[in-house]
């Protein structure tokens, strides 16, 4: 079979609302001639999230990287620091450690894919012993699928060490029936062109505590005094989200819950059309968890097939799927960090890397496209012994 490119399907991509509702905020925009950083977007947008997720505070900026990036130095991470991150993630996670001169020690994740709560403890023992406790941790939320909270959390609250919950791609998950990306000291929620609801490109950081967001707000405008003149004490950055970026994010999020709904129903379609396979197991989903499944994803249990087969498969029938992320620890730039994990081989993130792959999720998708991929991967696996 072969499909033009209209009928390409992708992996994630933006989805405006059939009503229209982006389109509004940005032609209030237009009309009021506020197409500059700041405006009635930007301030509804900021409050309207922190209400849907039930937090105090909450400032848009640029991207969820320049969250990470202002949550950090919020924290009073700094050059020398140590910050424990999860291993198992997009490089945005750790390359603001090093924006900020401190040192990232990743951790391994555990079958959930995420964060090992026994793998962060062996982390605190070894650095308290050296005299090196870290400054922060960071917890990602992988694909959608909320971390282990209560236990990271209890280990954290142990060594007295700030929590700042990587929310990008979770915006919509529930941990015990809380938001994702508010039970940290911060959280960092990303409107990516590829995330559950976009703003083209943007972030947004939240916190209970309104020190850490008035800091942040203030670093991300330039960190301008305020004098009736330029003047300027701090190191500052252009980091605030545009009112017509704000706009499309404010129209975005009435409808969160409903991609919410399409993203958990494309998961099961998955999961119930590759049941009888047994070299396939869905990401899991645990009792705590009420995930967004952003990206569903799945690892191969057959040796004889790998990823890049499906992947492959895949595109040669015009639908786009990807790898799992690469972990930080094997990256060239991070190699040389050190890394922590419970096995003596492999580790569990170089497994899930090594073995799985993200499957279309697009909000976008028809039935016949979910179908169309149940399909190849089947005729796929009917062929391999």
């Amino acid at each position: 079979m072969n499909y033009n490119s209209e009928n390409r399907i992708y992996l994630a991509s933006p989805h405006m609302s059939k009503e229209g509702y982006e389109l509004e905020y940005i032609q209030e925009a237009f009309d009021t001639n506020w197409i500059a950083p700041l405006g009635a977007n930007v301030d509804g947008f900021e409050k309207e999230l922190a209400a849907k997720v039930g937090v105090k505070n909450a400032v848009a900026l640029s991207s969820g990287t320049a969250a990470i990036h202002l949550g950090l130095k919020a924290l009073g991470v700094g050059p020398g620091d140590y910050v424990f991150c999860q291993s198992l993630t997009f490089s945005a996670t750790a390359n603001p450690i090093r924006y900020e001169g401190a040192v990232p020690v990743f951790i391994d994740s555990d079958w959930t894919w995420n964060l090992c709560p026994k793998a962060l403890e062996k982390a605190f023992e070894k650095y308290i012993s050296l005299g090196k406790k870290p400054k922060a941790v960071i917890v990602v939320h992988l694909y959608g699928f909320s971390a282990d909270l209560d236990p990271i959390l209890d280990i954290c609250k142990k060594y007295d060490v700030p929590l700042l919950e990587d929310a990008a791609e979770s915006l919509g998950t529930y941990y015990k029936g809380k938001a994702s990306g508010t039970f940290g000291d911060l959280g960092v929620y990303s409107f990516n062109g590829n995330k559950i609801i976009t703003t083209s490109g943007g972030g947004m950081l939240v916190s209970d505590n309104e020190e850490y967001i008035k800091k942040a707000k203030f670093w991300a405008t330039q960190a301008r005094d305020p004098a009736p003149h330029y003047q300027h004490s701090e190191l500052g950055y252009n980091y605030r989200l545009s009112n017509i970026c704000a706009g499309i994010g404010r129209g975005q999020l009435k409808v969160l819950d409903e991609r919410v709904r399409k993203k958990k129903y494309i998961y099961e379609y998955y999961k119930e059309a590759l049941k009888d396979i047994e070299e396939i197991e869905m990401m899991p989903v645990q009792d705590y968890d009420e995930p967004n499944f952003w990206l569903s994803s799945v690892l191969l249990k057959n040796n004889n097939l790998k990823p890049l087969d499906i992947i492959n498969a895949l595109e040669e029938e015009n639908i786009e799927s990807r790898p799992i992320w690469k972990p930080m620890h094997l990256q060239p730039y991070y190699e040389k960090h050190d890394f922590i994990t419970l096995k003596e081989s492999k580790s569990v993130a170089e497994q899930i890397f090594q073995n799985g792959l993200c499957l279309p999720s697009d909000t976008k998708m028809t039935e016949k496209d979910l179908q169309r991929v149940a399909q190849v991967i089947k005729g796929l696996l009917v062929r391999v012994p």
